[in-house]
């Protein structure tokens, strides 16, 4: 079993249905399911997922998010100390924004074996982040398959 660690698109793809990408996340959550993996995320990401049902003042939408992230589904990881000492490690060694800092921080302070992104910034860093095994993207063949 490993930890899966998603960031913020992932999860919106999946929930609005992304025509170009949600196929791929459902994909890989469908594997991560067969798999028994665990898959986490930060309470950031609760917060950044959020904001797009706000915006629209979505109460469905807004109570569908908060749901899932509350359900047994997932692991909603936090921020820590810990978590704050690799946040301003990454950022004080790489060009990785905040928002992405805080990911990559509470992945890595988790020890995740797989982080998941669309993001190519972030993919560079791939080797950089002490404390995640593989940072890949949509296309990743992990699974034994790739994704379109």
């Amino acid at each position: 079993m490993s930890r899966v660690y998603w960031d913020s698109m992932m999860f919106i793809y999946m929930f609005e249905g992304n025509p170009e990408f949600g196929p791929a996340v459902n994909r890989i959550l469908d594997d991560i399911d067969r798999r028994g993996d665990t898959l986490c995320t930060s309470i950031f990401c609760v917060g950044e997922v959020l904001t797009g049902p706000r915006k629209f003042n979505s109460l469905a939408g807004i109570a569908r998010v908060k749901q899932y992230f509350a359900s047994d589904s997932i692991d909603v990881l936090p921020f820590t100390i810990e978590t704050a000492d690799r946040f301003s490690l990454i950022r004080a060694t790489t060009s990785a924004k905040p928002a992405d800092a805080i990911h990559l921080a509470t992945a890595a302070a988790a020890g995740v074996d797989v982080f998941f992104t669309n993001d190519n910034r972030l993919l560079k860093l791939h080797l950089q982040i002490p404390g995640i095994q593989f940072i890949t993207g949509l296309d990743a063949r992990i699974y034994g398959h790739g994704t379109p």
